[in-house]
């Protein structure tokens, strides 16, 4: 059987009426062509292959893998369709393997930054004017690509350079990939329909027309997911703007795929341009020119702060308010109730936690679990972390693999440190560099719930529990809301329907996206769309319609067929 009982229910559907006529063909698996009508439109998540042994789909991945490993590939800038290189070459390695070196690049430098700039203005003033039904065109025939002839080749792109298993990149560089631009297309549609009243459209004509944002936006990735980098791209150009994209120096590989798709796909030249680059550099360019109309970024609060502090203090630099579009990770907590089922928890929490070595955005971090239940708990915890297995991801028997680079490692080391002195390590704590920056799944355990090992975000496979006392129950929901700045994900186990109620209005804010007896983990595009508040980010709900609004200009236009004969109002007349 090609997909698993989790996997068909991933699947959704979202309907879009009233669409034009145009008929199209277009392949959401890569399988069989299916007929669709644009004026009736249903769209479905893109389903994720088993990669079981002997099946097509892990025979032409490992393929893609080996042949992947023999070269290293290199990657120009890309500025208005041409190609530059600078004399700041940097390679890519994969994190499990140090020596295995994937692709070279260049670092761009301020002045090619600024002839991106040009080019992308130049760009959008001829894209603005291509219709939206020929952009829907582009971005339904990219995800045709996507969900086959280039599915591999993003999938080995991120396993190689990102140290995704098989799964994770299944799930990420080609399913989400695809529903992204799936489903903004068609959020895009939606958006088209909404126009504002004409009570008698034969005297005046009101209508709304959506415009590209004037200058162009700086789109900056990360890391963790491929998806992301093709969302915070090219979702901006499908509503008429122009972007320069600074892909993660430990992603580019996989950015590039995404970037030669496009390209295939039919977008002109110009409207998104590839600028790989050192962070700084590419922040203090963006900030400084007068045409930055929106910043679209996922990383580090840090940075996030950096750049949001850069435009607050050139303000009148600027033709126009640029928009800041930020997610910036969290601190997810799981939440165990007395009444929970135990084994839910247990593996709900495990590939939370220590899927992807804990590189998510949305990965459990914090885990609270009450004296009742803790005994049990840690130990079905404990008996599961024994039996992860920890390696190259081309092994399909591994688990997870390793973090993404030397200044990831060195930072998790230095939580793994503080535990050591100052709290309690039930399982893990180990940590290698040898071939590859390996951290293994550590389990701690704090009587401090506010220890900085509960309030600041690790971003790796650590995991800090806090045993409550049952009838401690509402301070502890309390502390969960107060103990960290983050909002991104959070999870509550419970049986009991009563305090499932009242936990969902206590952790109204405490989350962006909240879940009930499942993972903080695995948000699916048009099912669970994806942000939240506090320093977790702006909360702009990627996979949702309302992030496309980010990118658009609305301009409200009022036509009156009616001449006006008479400047004076009736009132004035006073000898009527």
């Amino acid at each position: 059987m090609l997909f698993s009982k989790a996997v068909r229910l991933r699947l959704t559907k979202i309907n879009f009426k009233d669409f034009s006529t145009c008929k199209e063909t277009w392949t959401p698996s890569g399988t069989t062509p299916i007929q669709y009508n644009l004026k009736d439109f249903t769209v479905q998540n893109e389903p994720t292959f088993s990669y079981e042994v002997g099946s097509k789909e892990r025979r032409v991945l490992e393929s893609t893998i080996k042949r992947c490993q023999k070269e290293c590939e290199e990657i120009p800038i890309i500025i208005g369709g041409k190609e530059f290189k600078s004399d700041r070459a940097v390679y890519q390695s994969s994190p499990f393997n140090h020596k295995s070196k994937i692709a070279k690049f260049y670092h761009a430098t301020p002045e090619l930054v600024w002839q991106a700039i040009v080019a992308a203005k130049e760009a959008r003033i001829k894209w603005e004017k291509v219709p939206f039904e020929e952009r829907f065109k582009i971005w339904l025939k990219a995800a045709d690509l996507i969900s086959g002839p280039w599915r591999q080749k993003l999938n080995g792109a991120t396993m190689l350079g990102q140290g995704k298993t098989v799964i994770q990149c299944e799930i990420d560089s080609a399913a989400e990939l695809a529903d992204f631009l799936r489903f903004n297309a068609l959020y895009a549609r939606e958006m088209l329909k909404w126009q504002p009243i004409s009570e008698n459209p034969s005297i005046i004509k009101n209508s709304m027309r959506l415009r590209g944002l004037e200058g162009f936006v700086a789109a900056v990735s990360p890391f963790n997911f491929t998806a992301i980098g093709g969302n915070l791209a090219y979702t901006p150009a499908l509503m008429g703007c122009a972007v320069i994209w600074k892909p993660s120096d430990t992603a580019v590989l996989a950015s590039w795929r995404i970037f030669q798709v496009m390209k295939e796909a039919g977008l002109p030249d110009g409207v998104v341009n590839f600028i790989p680059c050192d962070g700084p550099v590419f922040g203090d360019s963006i900030t400084v020119c007068p045409h930055l109309a929106c910043i679209n970024f996922t990383g580090s609060v840090a940075t996030f702060n950096a750049l949001w502090k850069r435009v607050a203090e050139k303000l009148t630099l600027y033709r126009n308010y640029p928009r800041l579009v930020g997610e910036c990770g969290g601190k997810n907590f799981h939440f165990i109730h007395p009444s929970a089922n135990l084994e839910n928890a247990v593996n709900c929490t495990i590939r939370s936690a220590f899927e992807y070595s804990g590189q998510k955005c949305s990965a459990c971090s914090r885990l609270y679990v009450p004296q009742s239940l803790w005994g049990k708990f840690k130990e079905g915890l404990v008996e599961r972390m024994k039996e992860i297995k920890i390696g190259d991801p081309t092994d399909f028997s591994v688990f997870s693999s390793a973090v993404i680079d030397e200044k990831a490692y060195d930072r998790i080391v230095g939580y793994i440190g503080h535990a050591k002195r100052n709290l309690k390590i039930l399982h893990g704590g180990n940590h290698c560099q040898k071939e590859g920056w390996y951290i293994y799944p550590t389990l701690v355990q704090t009587t401090d719930p506010a220890d900085k090992i509960m309030r600041e975000e690790v971003f790796g496979p650590v995991l800090t529990a806090f045993v409550y006392p049952d009838d401690e129950l509402e301070n502890v929901l309390k502390l969960v809301d107060e103990t960290t700045p983050f909002a991104l994900t959070g999870s509550v186990f419970a049986e009991d329907e009563a305090f499932l109620e009242g936990a969902k209005e206590t952790f109204k804010y405490s989350a962006g996206n909240y879940y009930v007896n499942d993972r903080s983990t695995g948000a699916v595009v048009g099912q669970q769309p994806f942000g939240g508040a506090r320093h977790s980010g702006t909360n702009d709900k990627a996979g949702a319609p309302g992030y496309l609004h980010k990118f658009v200009s609305p301009q409200t236009v009022k036509q009156c067929f009616i001449p006006l004969k008479e400047w004076k109002y009736s009132y004035m007349e006073l000898n009527k």
